[in-house]
């Protein structure tokens, strides 16, 4: 499910990687935020005149924002979910990678791919917005058989490409309106709730997607600010705690070395 708002150069990236690299007869759900640029409005109405089966597009008569835009994604679907940002480049396999971290183990509640730029999940960088590699492919498919999978928990799901199991939304519910508004700290939040009743988030670490970062909702001024993490510690007062162990100690540091090992042995830059 894509959330649209303007960008349209980037969507039309994004759509051209998800058309290439999705199964046949996967159903995919763009809904336009009542975009003010033109070009994005007729992008999305040439792709859905030459539209593949299982491919459906909405349009929200007035903007609701990211987070009001996300559960209408999620009351459509019946499944899980994976929610993706329209500045996002997926690779091949992506789709199936994060359907099988969903589906090995029943307490996964999120799951997020490797990225260039995605906080926690970044990489060859941890915690920094990385520039996109220059083969995106190369890269993916070297992350794709590099070792065992692991499946490393997370504190918290990053939003720019984010699976959710239906086991969690049915538990915890969706994303909270009220609280956060259009947008920022909702998956945090929703990472919490689903953290609290027990369940994961968790890295699929044999997935990588590319993220440009702020092309779609962000012009609309919708980025992370001292109001947003306020938001946020009103409901989990322990969240910076947790999210700062987390970075201190690096548990990904491992794994990240050794994926980057495996990019250096097969000569697939990074940047």
């Amino acid at each position: 499910m894509v959330p649209v708002y303007n960008a349209a150069e980037e969507l039309g990236r994004c759509l051209q990687s998800l058309s290439s690299s999705l199964p046949a007869g996967t159903e995919v759900i763009l809904i336009d935020d009542a975009s003010t640029d033109q070009a994005t409005r007729e992008l999305l109405a040439s792709w859905e005149k030459n539209a593949v089966p299982g491919w459906r597009f909405y349009i929200n008569q007035q903007n609701l924002g990211f987070v009001a835009t996300a559960n209408r994604g999620m009351r459509i679907t019946r499944g899980d979910l994976v929610l993706l940002n329209s500045d996002t480049e997926v690779t091949q396999g992506w789709f199936q990678g994060l359907r099988r971290c969903l589906a090995s183990d029943p307490s996964i509640a999120t799951a997020t791919p490797w990225t260039n730029n995605g906080e926690i999940a970044s990489i060859p960088r941890f915690c920094e917005a990385n520039p996109a590699p220059p083969d995106r492919e190369a890269v993916a498919a070297v992350i794709a058989r590099c070792g065992p999978v692991v499946y490393p928990d997370i504190p918290t799901a990053v939003g720019f490409c984010m699976a959710l199991s239906r086991r969690a939304i049915n538990r915890v519910g969706n994303f909270d309106e009220v609280l956060f508004g259009k947008g920022y700290g909702e998956e945090n939040d929703f990472s919490m709730r689903a953290s609290e009743a027990g369940m994961r988030n968790v890295l699929c670490d044999d997935v990588y997607v590319v993220h440009l970062g702020n092309r779609s909702f962000g012009p609309e001024g919708l980025k992370p600010d001292e109001n947003s993490m306020k938001r946020l510690l009103s409901r989990h007062p322990g969240y910076l705690e947790r999210v700062q162990e987390f970075i201190s100690l690096d548990p990904l540091a491992a794994r990240r070395q050794e994926l980057l090992g495996a990019l250096s042995g097969a000569s697939v830059p990074m940047s």
